[in-house]
């Protein structure tokens, strides 16, 4: 009896540890990656491409925003084939750290007075770097905390680790707020540098935490049972197309609106309808901050009302949303606007609660890091990298934001029916789960 409570306090201990882990690298690597872009509209034109006009800046710099989510299916096919053979602890040790170094480099790169061409060039470099590890690091954190999930509450526990999203925008969007009101104009000479040399501090708390973490039972399971893959990325690929495709298209309804609702309505908003760009950034962070809330909650309602439902129902608000959204945009009052980007990052929070849960669960053990992380990631090439340039075309063509919600509603139309093509191994993995928990414990 008294080994049967150790082992359930072991057990609660290292859920506890690893939903920390999870959540903290997330954290740091979103913070990363959002800081990148928004230094990437306010300062980087004139510090790194200055002999450029104002636009061909912000292109070139937007431009360099885009390869990191070209990089991020990359990442995640080489820390994939790592996190099924070697484990996910090591493999999310070395993203974290993979990012960490990459932006604080960036910190302290001298800047195209200094050094000329190389400045843009390895500015370019670092970003691939930023991408690589961004997209390592998402499968590694959700399945370490879902992998180490009680069963029944999968949903939730896969949903701790996509809180790194809101936190990062918050923490991000704050630090250069902040510098901004202390360095005042010397923001953009040097003041931009702090955030980014500050992330290396939140590296270290994220390794200190990672690395207090047991292996996940489940992958302890394949090791103990010598079902280890030897080539995982493959073989996700080659016997897994179909969760991985749907995977991937079953995010055009969440990541193509969401960057849309955080950075093109930016754009949108202070271009078009002369609304203060200030006001805008705050009401971004206090619906970022409501996420903290609904996102959790909606992976626990998962638990309970199916994964599937629940994501589909993300879909339909969302597209039903996408005509109101702007709507209340063009009133131009600060209460609409306000109530146009809390409810479209809700709706968001729909599908991004779930979703981890909903596309690990596609995969087995032995390839889940690899099949899960690519499908993930390769909607960033699909759909988030493309949604802010495609939907500024249309604006410029139509002078019209109608046909941008044409496109969220399309958007919303191909995740539909990607939701109902997507394999699921829910009951397996289930049992897969509970045998590879009791084996592990075993043994401790």
């Amino acid at each position: 009896m008294s080994e049967q409570i150790q082992d359930r306090a072991l057990v609660a201990g290292q859920r506890r540890r690893a939903v920390l882990a999870s959540t903290v690298g997330t954290t740091v690597e979103w913070y990363d990656f959002f800081l990148y872009g928004t230094t990437a509209a306010l300062v980087f034109p004139s510090v790194f491409f200055p002999d450029s006009s104002t636009y061909a800046g912000v292109l070139a710099a937007f431009s360099t925003q885009f390869v990191g989510f070209a990089a991020r299916p990359i990442g995640a096919a080489v820390f994939g084939h790592f996190g099924d053979r070697v484990g996910r602890k090591a493999t999310l040790v070395t993203t974290l750290m993979l990012m960490g170094v990459a932006t604080f480099l960036i910190g302290v790169l001298p800047s195209h007075a200094s050094i000329g061409l190389a400045a843009p060039v390895i500015l370019t470099l670092l970003r691939i770097v930023q991408g690589i590890g961004v997209g390592g690091e998402w499968g590694g954190s959700v399945l370490m905390s879902m992998e180490w999930g009680a069963r029944g509450r999968r949903g939730l526990m896969a949903s701790w680790p996509q809180l790194g999203v809101p936190i990062g925008l918050l923490l991000s969007t704050g630090m250069v707020k902040l510098m901004t009101s202390v360095t005042g104009d010397g923001f953009e000479t040097w003041g931009w540098r702090v955030p980014f040399l500050v992330s290396i501090v939140l590296v270290g708390i994220g390794l200190y935490v990672r690395l207090q973490v047991l292996e996940s039972p489940e992958f302890a399971q394949v090791q103990s049972t010598e079902d280890v893959v030897r080539q995982p990325a493959w073989e996700a690929i080659r016997r897994h197309p179909r969760a991985i495709l749907t995977s991937a298209f079953v995010r055009m309804s969440e990541q193509a609106p969401f960057y849309l609702f955080i950075t093109f309505v930016l754009t949108y908003g202070t271009k078009e309808l002369a609304l203060d760009k200030g006001d805008l950034l705050n009401d971004s962070l206090l619906a970022a901050g409501l996420g903290l809330v609904s996102v959790p909650f909606f992976g626990h309602l998962s638990d309970r009302l199916g994964r599937k439902r629940v994501y589909g129902a993300g879909i339909v608000c969302t597209a039903l949303f996408a005509f109101p959204y702007f709507g209340l945009l063009n009133t131009r009052s600060a209460g609409l606007v306000l109530l146009a980007i809390v409810v479209s990052l809700v709706v968001h929070d729909m599908q991004y609660g779930p979703q981890a849960a909903l596309i690990a669960e596609s995969f087995g053990t032995n390839v889940r890091y690899s099949g899960a992380g690519i499908g993930y990631q390769l909607a960033s090439v699909v759909a988030g990298g493309p949604a802010p340039l495609i939907a500024a075309a249309i604006l410029s063509s139509t002078k019209s934001s109608t046909g941008i919600s044409w496109y969220i509603v399309g958007c919303c139309v191909v995740s539909l029916a990607a939701l109902a093509l997507m394999p699921r191994r829910r009951h397996e993995d289930q049992q897969q789960a509970s045998e590879g928990q009791a084996a592990d414990f075993s043994r401790t």
